[in-house]
């Protein structure tokens, strides 16, 4: 499973790089206005920033809802760097525009899936990832999992190529639940990712190994 990391810090884009197992970013408006870039100038040299700090694909989002605004800031945002996926809301004017992307050679995320039937659409259309938010699902007491595993059925079921990009994780065993089911991608903040190294036991058994080998040391 991939690991993306959600955010649009660069300070924790550099760490989880560092990690040495970082695959690719999703950043979006709200997460680089709370970094305080704003501006069109300001965002996409932010963009540029992520793109060099990490090595594989970022997810960069249009603002526009209408086709004619998501080709033309699509095409705007992969002129930046290679790396750049643009990132698209499942929308009808979306879908469109992402048949259009597909057609030729661009590389989307579908973004805000809260169910399989709008799966099923983006990767229809040639989506390359769809991001299904289950941590907002479970927030209206429904089962984002659930979801998730719905879709990887359907996926199977037709051999569809687009990657489902597991976003809104709200801590590690999100992360664990959507490894068991297939998910081929999650994107979340960093402290869920780094919450993974943590276990009592790990603790406990190295402090014993350093206090054995300090006395076998004296």
């Amino acid at each position: 499973m991939k690991f993306f990391v959600d955010t649009a810090n660069l300070k924790e884009i550099e760490e989880a790089q560092s990690l040495g197992i970082l695959d690719g970013v999703t950043t979006n408006p709200s997460l680089m206005a709370k970094e305080g870039i704003t501006g069109s100038k300001n965002i996409i040299n932010h963009y540029k920033k992520i793109c060099e700090i990490v090595t594989g694909d970022v997810s960069a989002e249009v603002i526009s809802t209408d086709f004619d605004g998501i080709v033309k800031e699509g095409k705007e945002l992969v002129a930046l760097h290679e790396q750049i996926v643009v990132k698209v809301p499942m929308i009808s004017e979306g879908i469109k525009a992402i048949k259009y992307f597909s057609e030729n050679g661009i590389k989307t995320n579908c973004t805000l899936i809260f169910s399989a039937g709008q799966a099923l659409l983006a990767a229809k259309a040639g989506a390359t990832y769809i991001s299904p938010f289950i941590g907002r699902i479970d927030d209206i007491s429904s089962n984002g999992i659930e979801l998730i595993s719905e879709i990887r059925m359907i996926f199977d079921n037709y051999n569809f190529e687009t990657e489902i990009l597991a976003a809104s994780i709200r801590g590690p065993m999100h992360i664990i639940d959507c490894a068991k089911i297939g998910a081929d991608v999650v994107t979340t903040p960093l402290k869920s990712i780094k919450s993974l190294l943590n276990h009592p036991l790990t603790d406990i058994g190295l402090e014993k190994f350093l206090n054995d080998y300090k006395k076998g040391n004296k």
